[in-house]
């Protein structure tokens, strides 16, 4: 083989070289993303369990739910 081939071939395996090592990074955090999109969907349930539960505790306390931007009575 002449000088210029082997050095194509060798430019050639340096690039499979890159590209496995894309595929498998691209893979990474594709695990990852998915997972966190796991965690925000359970974190968002258990947001609005949470929100249900305050609004459900805060409407039978005496005078009922103080709007968020109410100040209370003592300022």
């Amino acid at each position: 083989m002449t000088e210029a081939v082997l050095k194509l071939v060798e430019r050639i395996d340096e690039l499979e070289a890159r590209l496995a090592f894309q595929e498998d990074t691209i893979t990474q955090l594709n695990d990852v993303i998915t997972r966190q999109d796991a965690d925000i969907r359970r974190l968002l349930i258990h947001m609005r369990e949470l929100m249900q539960k305050y609004s459900a505790i805060s409407s039978e306390l005496p005078g009922g739910a103080r709007p968020s931007g109410d100040k209370p009575p003592h300022y």
